[in-house]
């Protein structure tokens, strides 16, 4: 079992006070008592509906070796392995920290309001064949998420990839400052999370904060395809950063993405970056997956990785399970065909969507959308769910179903070109889609 952290090591970070603690090393750190590993120290999380603390006796019967502990729950584990500190989440900062200080990775942070986490599975990809490499799993990329991979970071990793959301501004600036990037991109700019500012610029000053934490002399790599690049540039600036490389369809673009093709399964373009054009190959479809790994590939150059080797890479990227991933049901030339887009909803990636299922070859039988509501866009939801309409119309689906009281303004407008259901409950709808499936059907869920 390695070791991630000596038990010395994390208490010299959080200043905590051990207890009862027989281990001498760590294996990782975890939140969760349910899939922790051997060895590992828990975290206990405190949230809105759950208190981490309840699950610490879980946590050590499961095979963590040391609790963390807040200092007002300390009475109730005299007993057992623990270090009291007064936060439990300031204390996995504190180890994130730890993590980052010891490191000599190169660290590469992405953020964007789409494509964020394509895009850091595409540099994890490649870099993977060039050394020990880190990446943040799934989408953890908040407030407890992005400190808790870095904890996670070995101290002989030579490549960390963190991925940085935020709901708010001032949310990543934290964040990116523990992260401390040599390199970080904006994979793109929309309304995401738009009810939380007072307009699509101030997401773009908010995502443009991941440049107040680049290391000196560090790398801002910036998608050129919105209507945003002068807040994000001049932020850059502002935050002393003179490296900015652009990417992107537009001739504007410092790398230019061109002669794309996109298929059912596969795309294809050519890069020009510098004097030099390259031939990316994808086993994914959508412009918005080329785009995403120009970003990738721009990364790879800046770290000195041979662009070809970086191409061959990509070439065997695979879409992850809600990302587009295509599903076949059936066998022969009975079959139906999903294409999961399900794993979240914001107006930027319903678009890329969407795009990609009107693009697709029409199978034998029925074309079917089923959208989820877009949540988290305050007074403009109306108008962004609207905006939806020609991009949905456009797939000349035989059956939309809706899903959510926000998708009751698109109804309208979609009725004249589509059989429309809509339900606030997606449960009760599933038994009305699955039974009225049929061989060759088509269907993408969002």
């Amino acid at each position: 079992m390695a070791s991630l952290f000596s038990i010395a090591e994390i208490i010299a970070a959080t200043g905590g006070q051990a207890h009862n603690i027989k281990a001498e090393n760590i294996s990782s750190v975890s939140i969760d008592s349910r899939s922790i590993a051997k060895g590992a120290l828990y975290v206990p999380i405190v949230g809105e509906r759950f208190d981490g603390h309840d699950f610490v006796e879980g946590a050590l019967k499961n095979g963590a070796v040391v609790a963390l502990v807040s200092k007002e729950h300390a009475n109730r584990f005299s007993g057992l392995a623990t270090i009291i500190v007064p936060d439990t989440l300031e204390a996995m900062v504190d180890i994130a920290r730890a993590a980052r200080m010891r490191s000599k990775a190169k660290i590469i942070a992405i953020t964007g309001s789409a494509g964020k986490t394509t895009t850091k599975s595409m540099v994890a990809q490649i870099l993977q064949e060039e050394g020990k490499t880190h990446a943040s799993i799934k989408s953890f990329n908040n407030h407890w998420g992005v400190p808790l991979m870095l904890a996670n970071m070995a101290a002989d990793t030579q490549f960390g990839v963190f991925e940085i959301g935020m709901n708010h501004s001032g949310e990543i600036i934290p964040l990116v400052e523990l992260v401390s990037p040599h390199i970080a991109l904006i994979t793109s700019i929309g309304a995401a999370h738009l009810g939380n500012f007072n307009n699509i610029e101030g997401i773009a000053r908010a995502k443009a904060e991941i440049f107040s934490g680049l290391m000196p002399d560090g790398c801002a790599i910036i998608n050129s395809d919105h209507d945003h690049m002068e807040i994000l540039i001049s932020q850059a600036r502002l935050d002393g950063v003179q490296n900015i490389t652009s990417y992107g369809f537009g001739q504007e673009a410092d790398v230019k993405i061109t002669n794309y093709k996109v298929q059912d399964q596969t795309s294809s373009a050519y890069i020009s970056m510098a004097d030099d054009e390259f031939t990316l190959k994808l086993a994914v479809h959508g412009t918005h997956s080329i785009a995403n790994a120009a970003g990738a590939l721009i990364i790879a150059d800046c770290l000195g990785v041979d662009m070809n080797k970086a191409l061959e890479s990509l070439e065997k990227f695979e879409a992850s399970k809600g990302r587009g991933e295509v599903l076949l049901f059936g066998a022969g030339n009975k079959t139906i065909e999903l294409i999961d887009e399900s794993y979240n909803a914001n107006p930027s990636s319903m678009a890329a969507a969407l795009a990609v299922f009107s693009q697709r070859k029409r199978r034998g039988g029925n074309r079917i959308l089923v959208l989820g509501e877009m949540l988290e866009l305050g007074a403009n939801s109306n108008q962004a769910h609207m905006d939806l309409a020609a991009a949905i119309n456009a797939c000349s689906a035989n059956k939309v179903f809706m899903v959510g009281k926000h998708m009751q303004v698109l109804k309208p407008a979609i009725e004249p070109y589509s059989e429309v259901f809509l339900t606030n409950d997606a449960k009760q709808i599933c038994p009305q889609i699955v039974n009225g499936l049929d061989w060759e059907d088509q269907i993408m869920v969002k």
